[in-house]
């Protein structure tokens, strides 16, 4: 077994940052225990001047996986953004027996179109699915947080032989709508995404229904949480019992019995004393992706309830929009019912 090989088999230290695919390598940085802890998004925000990345060629790299008999078998968050998958990345990431990794950049490669072939984009999806899968400890298992888009390829990997399962988190319309208008930064990421969060929703109903330009911002949050929750729906669909539907919401108001079935449901055996301990420590009190913020639950509803009764009037228009968007379309309707039913 040669060095690549063996330093891929021993760890996830070597960690696959990202996918060239045009050059078709692979680039890595060196992460730590602590490294995989602290990260919110293992993308860019992880480079410094500092960091060592390290470009080698696919062929070496998918045959060092090879040599080194690496497994694919990690889980999966699938989440339509802003509904808490960063905290329970971290309260799952908490227990011994779970691997946190969150939003991985090469993972959103395959949510684009690639110039690759079927047989060419499988073994590279394969590939990087096997080197997410490793831990530091044995028994671990890996659980992998997408980025919200990534949901557009959920059905795809739920489907796959290792048969993974999944964590898939929501909320209501009315509370996403809330979420979004009630700060800058995600009311300005919502009017950046809709023009691709449109396209993927007409794809799925067959048409183009709507023009960006007609839509106000509180149709185009509703139209963001259709198009994500409509790939949900269809993922449910795929994995059946292998995807475990968590509101964010009934979360925060039952968190110990919710975390303790998400980590039942990926096979983490978690005692009652283990998940009141993980609820006990911080991560429950400050903002998950930027934890020297304070943050908890009484202050997201107090945030949420100045946005309701800001953008009322909005938050109705975006739900108007929605409710003739299911009564039109049915995955419309799917992802409506999808966010109604019961786990």
């Amino acid at each position: 077994m040669d060095e690549l090989a063996e330093s891929l088999g021993r760890s996830p230290e070597l960690f696959p940052y990202g996918l060239n695919v045009r050059d078709d390598t692979v680039a890595f940085i060196p992460l730590s225990r602590t490294d995989y802890a602290q990260a919110s998004f293992l993308d860019g925000r992880l480079l410094t001047p500092q960091t060592i990345v390290q470009t080698i060629p696919w062929p070496e790299v998918a045959a060092a996986i090879e040599a080194a008999q690496l497994a694919e078998r990690c889980r999966f968050i699938f989440h339509i953004g802003h509904v808490g998958s960063t905290l329970l990345s971290r309260l799952i990431g908490a227990h011994p027996g779970a691997f946190g990794l969150r939003e991985p950049l090469v993972l959103r490669t395959f949510a684009q179109p690639l110039p690759l072939s079927g047989e060419d984009a499988e073994a590279r999806l394969g590939g990087c699915l096997r080197l997410l899968s490793r831990t530091f400890d044995a028994g671990q298992c890996a659980v992998v947080k997408a980025t919200s888009f990534v949901s557009e390829l959920a059905a795809e990997l739920l489907s796959r032989a290792s048969a993974p399962k999944a964590l898939m988190m929501h909320v209501s319309p009315e509370s996403y709508l809330a979420t979004i208008l009630a700060g800058p930064n995600s009311r300005q990421e919502a009017k950046a995404l809709a023009p691709s969060r449109l396209r993927r929703l007409h794809r799925r109903i067959g048409q183009e229904a709507w023009q960006l330009e007609s839509l106000t911002e509180g149709q185009l949050s509703a139209l963001g949480w259709a198009c994500e929750m409509s790939a949900l729906a269809q993922a449910k669909r795929t994995a059946g019992e292998r995807a475990l539907k968590i509101d964010f919401d009934r979360f925060l108001a039952r968190p110990s019995s919710l975390l303790r079935d998400a980590l039942r449901h990926l096979d983490v055996d978690a005692s009652a004393a283990q998940v009141d301990a993980i609820l006990a420590g911080p991560d429950m009190h400050r903002y998950s992706k930027a934890p020297e913020h304070a943050y908890d639950a009484a202050l997201r509803l107090e945030v949420l309830n100045e946005a309701r009764a800001t953008h009322g009037a909005e938050i109705r228009r975006g739900l108007d929009w929605l409710d003739r968007g299911a009564a039109q379309y049915a995955p419309v309707q799917d992802a409506v019912i999808f966010g109604q039913a019961e786990r």
